[in-house]
């Protein structure tokens, strides 16, 4: 990098890292009175909360940010720039605008490569204390309430339950089929099934077991009996942001599970891959959204310039957030939700580009 890529780079990373320090530690001061009163009632410590909590709750935000932290470092940088008549230097040394603008390519792509890497990788271990430590001392107790469960547990095997509780593993009025085709070949009921921690399987007590073979049926019974399943009772436990527990790998293995079972709520987890893939798009497109709508001087300052900067940011998470809603209710298909903030807004710059004065 030549020096002037030096110097902007510099400002830009400097003055994205004072924005993450700030708006994160901000975020954590109001989640912190939001949930006093579960620490004191829990009789936790300083460290059990800090070290617990906040150390991983304070990376998770500023991941989630980084698009919109990136943008504000953008607009804060270069309107200042513009007001100290630094960027009218660049261009009147013979710089173009589009030349100016690899720079801060470069520093975003930089923090958009790191936030991949992290979201994919490293914040979701960090996401599994710090959910973990919501349910434990902040969330009510979860009891799984549902009724009339199925489940694809094999590729011709369907598991029925009319209810089950988690407090003792238990699943009632339990059926079982195989079916092939559109023939069902076998057929087990029971009043109860039960995990059993210690053999890692499934007790089913007083069964019923009918086996069909062409037009003739058998019919045996039986007092008890051990099964593995592809089903566990965590499969019954609370998903509360379960999504953002799992590193990508991670992801992609559970959703397969989710498909080869014919489950609900897939989409969700979807989105939750798309969206790790999109962040590091937002966080460059935004980026030299920034750039293009602060580069002008302005008589007034730099207040409009950041205000106005604000008003994209804000423009842009209502966006998103609705297309991803219509996404998870089923009215878009997930990558194509995910991606049209990206696309409408990649598309905004390039106008910006062709019409904003500099």
């Amino acid at each position: 990098m030549k020096l002037l890529d030096q110097y902007i780079v510099g400002k830009f990373l400097k003055t994205y890292l004072f924005v993450v320090l700030i708006l994160v530690s901000v975020i954590c001061v109001i989640d912190f009175t939001e949930k006093n009163e579960d620490f004191i009632q829990h009789n936790l410590g300083a460290s059990d909360i800090v070290m617990g909590y906040y150390r991983h709750l304070f990376p998770y935000w500023a991941s989630l940010l980084s698009p919109i932290t990136v943008f504000i470092a953008t607009v804060f940088v270069t309107a200042q720039m513009a007001s100290h008549t630094e960027v009218i230097a660049i261009l009147s040394s013979g710089v173009s605008f589009r030349r100016m603008m690899v720079p801060y390519l470069i520093g975003s792509a930089l923090i958009g490569m790191l936030n991949f890497a992290l979201v994919s990788y490293v914040i979701p271990n960090s996401n599994k204390v710090r959910i973990a430590f919501e349910r434990k001392y902040v969330k009510s107790p979860f009891y799984f309430e549902e009724r009339n469960i199925h489940l694809k547990v094999a590729p011709n095997t369907y598991v029925y339950m009319d209810s089950y509780t988690n407090v003792t593993n238990s699943g009632y009025r339990f059926t079982m089929e195989d079916i092939e085709g559109t023939t069902l070949k076998r057929k087990l009921e029971s009043e109860r099934i039960t995990w059993d921690s210690t053999k890692r399987k499934w007790q089913i007590a007083n069964y019923k077991l009918r086996t069909f073979e062409g037009d003739r049926e058998t019919l045996s019974y039986g007092t008890g009996m051990d099964t593995v399943l592809n089903l566990k009772p965590k499969d019954f436990d609370s998903n509360y942001m379960l999504y953002e527990t799992f590193t990508l790998p991670e992801l992609d293995d559970f959703i397969r599970e989710l498909q080869s079972r014919g489950s609900d709520g897939v989409v969700t987890y979807q989105i939750e891959k798309y969206v790790r893939f999109t962040s590091p798009f937002a966080i460059i497109i935004l980026c030299m959204i920034g750039v293009i709508v602060s580069a002008r001087k302005s008589r007034g300052g730099v207040g409009f310039q950041i205000a106005f900067g604000f008003v994209l940011a804000f423009v842009y998470i209502i966006f998103f957030i609705m297309t991803k809603t219509i996404a998870e209710v089923g009215g878009l298909n997930p990558i194509v939700g995910v991606w049209i903030p990206n696309v409408v807004f990649a598309l905004v710059g390039v106008l910006l580009y062709k019409t904003v004065p500099r």
